[in-house]
């Protein structure tokens, strides 16, 4: 099957579902055509792709509801900035890339979508953050929570939270991070949990925030 049956196959019920079928299947056909040039991924197998690049990062969702601005920091080939972006058409999302062929693959990619509530930043997420206040800052491919908190611990004691994309071992990165969270006044929680379809992997959601 191709991207799209995939999708179709495997998304839940969630807002602009077809919407984001045609949009995703779209984006991963372009990520499969630019890999011919240089490595965005190493996972191009339909189905594969479909879960861990989409699947992947629209699962939490309901996390991302009630955001007026989200920083995808470090979104690699647009992960889970575009799928998100595309489920919340009236949110706001910055797509932050330090890589420039990156960084301009998921700008051509996003023009080409036609989504227009994302902006794309060819710069570090840190960098962005000196610009302006953000709701939620969130990532697929961060690094640890100790050193997320050393990276974002401005912009989340100004009132932003993040939510980070981690697995099964979420929580022994946050014991880790203890002391850098209490020098910070921050707090960190596993906010979500979920098993990616057909055994491909557990994910945590991390939230960091000054409160819950």
């Amino acid at each position: 099957m191709g991207f799209a049956d995939e999708l179709s196959s495997l998304l839940p019920e969630l807002p602009e579902r077809e919407n984001l079928i045609r949009l995703a299947a779209r984006h991963l056909e372009l990520i499969v055509e630019a890999n011919r040039n240089f490595n965005l991924t190493r996972i191009l197998d339909p189905r594969e792709a479909a879960i861990k690049h989409v699947v992947d990062s629209v699962m939490p969702w309901r996390l991302f509801a009630e955001a007026g601005h989200v920083l995808d920091a470090g979104t690699g080939a647009g992960f889970p900035g575009i799928p998100l972006a595309v489920i919340f058409p009236s949110v706001r999302f910055t797509l932050a890339e330090s890589i420039g062929k990156k960084a301009r693959f998921v700008a051509a990619a996003v023009q080409e979508l036609g989504l227009t509530n994302v902006a794309v930043a060819n710069q570090r997420a840190e960098d962005v953050l000196r610009g302006g206040k953000v709701d939620i800052i969130t990532a697929r491919a961060v690094a640890p929570v100790e050193r997320a908190v050393a990276l974002f611990g401005p912009a989340l004691q100004s009132g932003s939270r993040a939510l980070l994309y981690k697995g099964p071992d979420a929580d022994s990165e946050i014991a880790e991070a203890k002391s850098a969270l209490r020098k910070s006044r921050l707090q960190a929680r596993v906010r979500d949990r979920y098993d990616l379809p057909e055994g491909l992997g557990s994910r945590s959601i991390v939230e960091i925030g000054t409160s819950f």
